[in-house]
């Protein structure tokens, strides 16, 4: 009963817009006021450790890197490259926009950096070359999604310092989802523009072709100083993100984009974005510590299965349970309450651990394009001056692809597991 009135209380908070780090904290403090066997000094040593964690200190400095590579001009100079070899294909900016995503997200790790950095541009170019604007801005926020899948991954970070998990092992586990991704989206491109010779681009060459394709090597640089190093057993996810930072300030710096002005834009938003994330994770494990005490997991896993024993029925329950969730909760605050529960329920299965995470943040992500919460509509609506309407007009098509790439990740472990086996971090 414990359990069921706090998450009415969490519920109840969530649906009146309370801020989500103070929904969590809220029924926690009301548990322990009436718990006598619970104090306050524990309650604190609860939440503060929580935030003590070496692997968690990537997360400031990822948002960091992220945000130095949005002032420093990387995002266009990706798409000039991306748009001078593929232009000449029928829907080439379709195309472009996908890979200009990929080689951001290298940089990113956040669906609403790469959102906010590439709707800008790729919006209005294509509506320009005569695309529709809602097939532009649903390309636009599918492709975001690269971002958080692929390594540097932000919500990799937080699932792995919750669930004890590698984090470098998490990020491997994300490469060949995203790769999955980027395929389902350059077909949902080709069955929409295959009649349309028009969505051509003029052919460019020789010095004017490949001049921006240099100029964007540089910039996907960080992606290979992090993940290499990472891979290549010389430094630990947080210190390739701290190396990653210094790479990208210095190469900010070399294209002169390093003013004040940007350098305070990038010390203000990352310390904003970082306060709100560290903040629900402080009070999320204060949460966490109380569904632990009323052992909220072993009662879950009791609850599942008495409804299966089937892993694949398992795995059903779970993607719907996520679909909805994320439809109505930030993926953080999802990910840090229910994956102390979900996470041993899925062991009882007998499921590879890399492998629910990754189904676990797939999901999540989606609910980024989904309404009322979808973070990533409101910022392309943002950028590009389109309602948000238009926006979820434009993103309902792209449903298709995502949700087939889940239903792959789900069904086939073998999509997230076999890549971590093979490269050990």
């Amino acid at each position: 009963m414990v359990i069921l009135w706090m998450l009415i209380g969490l519920i109840a908070m969530l649906v009146l817009r309370v801020p989500v780090a103070i929904a969590l904290l809220a029924p926690c403090l009301i548990y322990v006021v009436a718990d006598p066997s619970a104090t306050f000094e524990v309650a604190a040593q609860q939440t503060i450790s929580g935030l003590n964690s070496f692997p968690l200190l990537a997360v400031p400095l990822f948002i960091m890197l992220g945000n130095v590579a949005n002032v420093s001009g990387i995002s266009d100079r990706l798409f000039n490259a991306a748009t001078a070899l593929i232009g000449t294909v029928r829907g080439s900016l379709g195309y472009v926009n996908v890979a200009t995503s990929f080689g951001f997200a290298w940089m990113s790790g956040a669906a609403i950096s790469d959102a906010a950095a590439l709707g800008r541009v790729q919006v209005p170019a294509m509506i320009k070359r005569g695309y529709s604007d809602k097939f532009s801005v649903g390309i636009t926020a599918a492709s975001s999604l690269i971002a958080p899948i692929l390594p540097p991954s932000i919500p990799a970070i937080i699932y792995a310092v919750t669930a004890g998990l590698s984090v470098g092992a998490l990020f491997i586990a994300g490469i060949v989802p995203a790769l999955l991704v980027v395929l389902a989206l350059c077909i949902m491109v080709w069955v929409t523009t295959r009649k349309r010779d028009d969505l051509r681009l003029e052919p460019v060459r020789g010095r004017e072709r490949w001049m921006p394709v240099l100029g964007a090597l540089p910039g996907l640089g960080a992606g290979i100083v992090v993940l290499g190093g990472i891979l290549g057993g010389i430094f630990t996810p947080t210190e390739a993100a701290g190396i990653g930072v210094l790479y990208m300030f210095i190469l900010a710096a070399a294209y002169r984009r390093m003013n004040t002005t940007n350098i305070l834009y990038v010390l203000r938003t990352t310390l904003e974005t970082s306060g709100a994330v560290l903040l629900i994770v402080g009070a999320a494990s204060l949460f966490g510590w109380v569904l632990a005490r009323e052992q909220a997991p072993q009662k879950a896993a009791e609850l599942i299965l008495s409804l299966t024993t089937n892993p694949i029925v398992f795995l059903i329950l779970l993607n719907i349970l996520l679909l909805i969730v994320g439809a109505v909760l930030e993926p953080t605050a999802a990910i840090l309450i229910l994956v102390p529960v979900l996470a041993p329920v899925a062991t009882q299965y007998g499921l590879d651990p890399l492998h629910v995470a990754s189904v676990i943040i797939f999901n999540l992500m989606i609910g980024l394009l989904t309404p009322p919460v979808g973070l990533v509509l409101f910022v392309l609506s943002s950028v590009t001056d389109l309602p948000v309407s238009k926006v979820i007009q434009g993103v309902v098509p792209f449903f298709v692809p995502m949700l087939a790439v889940l239903a792959l990740i789900t069904f086939f472990p073998f999509f997230t597991t076999w890549l971590p086996g093979v490269i050990a971090p």
